[in-house]
């Protein structure tokens, strides 16, 4: 942080954060760095995702029609490049997923009406009335206002646009879901009823045409009639972000919990006011996003324990933090050079205090909390740079304090 410059504790933690991850960042734009990291790389079952993320590029790239071949090849030939070199790769590899959702997203557009599934005008309806009594979207449509639109727009037509942070293997799954399961949204009920539907028939901005309308445009309605994916209904992946972005908000702050889940809940409504989604498909974007959540999301996150400060100091049965880092900086202290002046070390707690205590002439070894450096100490003494951290008395796993 340059000096002079005072920052308030939350905001620091911020910058604090980002200045580490940039200095994290591997500047190399070498494509050897990159065939180097790949022979060392050690493929596990895991990565076996990759090969189906290939096969559904080239399914849907050979399906594409604008742009013609072979100007769509400049699609995997940039894609590649990216990959290549270690400046972009550590961006486009993670992204994968994102850019899979959004390539089958576009090009299902293309596929021949007479290999798709028919269209379901009466199930989510019939579904709806079955499960919850009653067709809980067509009620919430009844009455509308200029007011009651502005509320729904902004989450709707705005938020979930400019800021969206949920992507990757969910949409993947719920755009796959609405291809082999096309649903028509409430929107086509009002205007066509409940009329066999067919593939071609475009888009409508339903609620959101009132917006264009008190703003003299007609944005929504040229959006939503050119959309590729018009029988998307179930399941609602409006819903689904907003659940996801909201279950990641309570793990990570749980303080703002209830005004992510706020803005969850009046998403939902707006889903249904505007004759978007039915209430079904409400339901299946929130159960969707929370299967997502519970099955990628770090142990950490799933355990609850992300947000809990000490948490690390006592899984690995740490001293507690020592005092002398700026606000928000004790986490991003250990991705930091310092000198040996301003070091800090987390002492590990050794069942013998005075090897602990002990402090050598000259510059020793400083060691962290890192549970790895324990482990297998034996194995790794033949290794460059390692010692163990000391010669008499270690034992591990520690003993407790007495």
């Amino acid at each position: 942080m340059p000096p002079g410059i005072q920052i308030a504790g939350p905001l620091r933690t911020a910058v604090n954060a980002l200045i580490t991850a940039v200095n994290r960042l591997d500047k190399s734009f070498s494509p050897a760095d990159t065939f180097s990291k790949l022979r060392a790389h050690k493929f596990t079952l895991k990565d076996s995702i990759y090969i189906l993320h290939i096969l559904s590029a080239l399914f849907w790239l050979t399906l594409m029609e604008v742009p013609p071949f072979p100007y769509k090849l400049a699609i995997p030939f940039l894609y590649t490049i990216a990959l290549l070199i270690p400046f972009t790769s550590q961006f486009f590899v993670p992204a994968t997923p994102v850019f899979s959702w959004v390539l089958m997203f576009y090009s299902n557009q293309f596929l021949p009406a007479n290999h798709r599934p028919a269209v379901h005008v009466v199930l989510l309806p019939t579904l709806e009335s079955v499960l919850y009594g009653a067709n809980i979207s067509d009620i919430l449509t009844r009455f509308t206002h200029p007011i009651l639109d502005i509320i729904a727009w902004l989450p709707y037509g705005v938020i979930h646009y400019t800021f969206p942070l949920a992507f990757g293997y969910q949409n993947c799954i719920g755009v796959f879901a609405q291809i082999v399961l096309p649903c028509a949204a409430p929107w086509y009920e009002i205007i066509y009823g409940l009329t066999p539907a067919e593939y071609g028939t475009p888009g409508s901005a339903g609620g959101l045409g009132r917006i264009d309308e008190l703003f003299g445009g007609e944005g929504y309605k040229r959006t939503f009639a050119s959309s590729p994916l018009v029988f998307g209904a179930f399941p609602s992946l409006h819903a689904a972000w907003a659940t996801l972005e909201a279950l990641f908000i309570s793990a990570l702050w749980p303080d703002c919990a209830k005004w992510a889940w706020g803005y969850a809940g009046v998403l939902y409504w707006s889903t249904m006011y505007l004759s978007h989604h039915y209430l079904i498909d409400v339901v299946g974007g929130a159960c969707l996003a929370t299967a997502c959540f519970y099955f990628f999301v770090p142990e950490e996150l799933r355990n609850g324990s992300a947000n809990g400060a000490g948490d690390k100091y006592e899984r690995y049965d740490l001293e507690s933090r020592r005092s002398g880092f700026g606000v928000g900086m004790e986490e991003f202290a250990s991705d930091s050079t310092v000198s040996d002046e301003e070091e800090t070390p987390i002492a590990y707690r050794s069942p013998n205090p005075a090897n602990a205590q002990g402090k050598g002439k000259g510059r020793g070894h400083r060691h962290t909390a890192s549970i790895a450096s324990l482990i297998r100490a034996d194995e790794r003494a033949g290794e460059e740079g390692w010692s163990p951290i000391t010669g008499v008395g270690f034992v591990f796993p520690p003993e407790g304090r007495r």
